[in-house]
């Protein structure tokens, strides 16, 4: 099925207006790696089959074009030690936001060790974007508003999160559908319409929190220190608490809000709302490729 395109053959479908005098080049078609359909189809056959099994057909099909996206949750570490051991050269790219617990710094140099020569990309956010929006807005905007927290999620996560993606053919996550309602209808192989029609990938899609933890448990992976401190999902230290008995998985993430997504707008598009201004300001000149 492979194409021989890349994410970089596509092009903006509207060519900007010409200077006098200059002659326009000639604007490559636009190319799908995988159509809706296809991805459906694929989905369907995977369906039920161990993650191991879409992990080698994507690897197979996309490397080196492909990578793993990890924010060290026990579900990226269970795909790690998948990935890892069908292809020890499997990329995998994490975004320190600046503003990430110790632990998890210390947990990624945990993974260095156990996994030799982990082919781990660490992406941090633009240093002009995080100064601007801290001076405009304070260094904890999030606890604010809603607005003031997906603009911080923006900026930190999402933006770096995009650039590297423009650089793949497909990106592997650990969703499950059991994580969050947002999540419930996620299919195995999906198309990212919001990240230039890439391939995403969804292995655990069908996979429980126990499922995980027994992978976990059965092969040794190392895991997150605050998941031994009642912390069930884990991001920026301001923004994840530990949950207390009875409460959701995700009721630790952005607790002080209501009527809100517990999503960062990595994996889904999220209305901007009254804050697209703002965004646009902090992102400066980087702002018409949002």
């Amino acid at each position: 099925m492979s194409t021989g395109l890349h994410a970089g053959d596509r092009f903006q479908s509207l060519p900007r207006p010409l200077d006098i005098g200059e002659r326009r080049e000639p604007v490559p078609e636009v190319f799908e790696l995988l159509d809706d359909l296809e991805a459906g189809e694929l989905s369907v056959k995977y369906e039920g089959e161990e993650p191991q099994a879409l992990l080698e057909w994507a690897i197979a099909e996309f490397a080196p074009r492909i990578a793993l996206s990890a924010a060290f949750q026990a579900d990226d570490l269970a795909l790690i030690d998948m990935a890892y051991a069908i292809d020890p050269a499997i990329r995998v790219f994490s975004v320190d936001t600046g503003r990430l617990p110790d632990e998890t710094h210390e947990l990624i140099a945990q993974l260095r060790g156990r996994y030799p020569g982990l082919n781990l990309d660490v992406l941090q956010p633009d240093a002009g974007q995080v100064q601007r929006l801290v001076s405009t807005k304070g260094l904890d905007l999030m606890k604010e508003s809603v607005e003031n927290r997906l603009l911080c999620c923006n900026v930190r996560k999402v933006q770096p999160l995009t650039k590297h993606l423009a650089g793949l053919d497909a990106w592997i996550t650990g969703l499950r559908r059991d994580q969050w309602a947002t999540r419930t209808n996620i299919r195995k192989v999906e198309i990212d319409h919001d990240h230039g029609a890439i391939v995403k990938l969804n292995p655990l899609a069908e996979w429980t929190k126990d499922e995980v933890w027994d992978y976990l448990r059965e092969h040794d992976v190392p895991t997150h220190a605050l998941y031994a401190q009642n912390y069930t999902s884990i991001g920026c230290a301001p923004c994840t608490r530990a949950i207390g008995p009875g409460e959701d998985d995700r009721a630790g993430r952005w607790w002080w809000e209501s009527n809100a997504p517990k999503e960062c707008g990595m994996h889904c598009s999220i209305e901007h709302g009254g804050f697209e201004h703002e965004l646009h300001a902090i992102l400066g000149k980087d702002a018409g490729d949002h």
